[in-house]
């Protein structure tokens, strides 16, 4: 199980995709859970109102806040790629559904959740690639000294 987790293909599209995506959830789990770079900070954050009348609320934006950080810092540096990417997706299927649905365009629109979105299932299908964490595991299971 664990060796499929960290499969990934020698390839360097990954890096950028996984670039962008880590430091956009960690930049915004950041702002949630710390409250810095302009963010509400966590206590300010559960207390708010959910998507999609989500209960608990506390639990579910907490959640939410969570996935973004501990998300976007496995997907930047390739640990766990895929379950780092997975942590990502429902949170931007949230977003679209519950907060931007109604135009497509930004400001108000789901564009740029929809971006996001899809380069979390390109990772979650392709795994960390080049320059991950989970490539250098990858390597070094197969090699094992007894």
């Amino acid at each position: 199980m664990f060796q499929q987790l960290i499969a990934t293909a020698p390839t360097w599209i990954n890096l950028p995709l996984r670039i962008a995506l880590g430091l956009v959830f960690i930049g915004h789990g950041a702002q949630k859970v710390f409250g810095i770079w302009g963010g509400k900070g966590l206590n300010e954050f559960i207390a708010g109102t959910p998507p999609l009348g989500l209960r608990p609320a506390w639990l579910w934006m907490g959640a939410a806040a969570f996935a973004e950080l501990i998300g976007g810092v496995l997907v930047l540096v390739g640990f766990l790629t895929r379950l780092g990417a997975l942590m990502i997706v429902p949170v931007m299927l949230v977003a679209i559904f519950g907060v931007s649905w109604g135009g497509f365009f930004l400001p108000k629109g789901f564009e740029y959740a929809l971006v996001l979105l899809c380069i979390a299932f390109a990772l979650v299908f392709a795994g960390g690639g080049r320059l991950s964490v989970d490539e250098k595991l990858m390597h070094s299971r197969g090699r094992r000294r007894r």
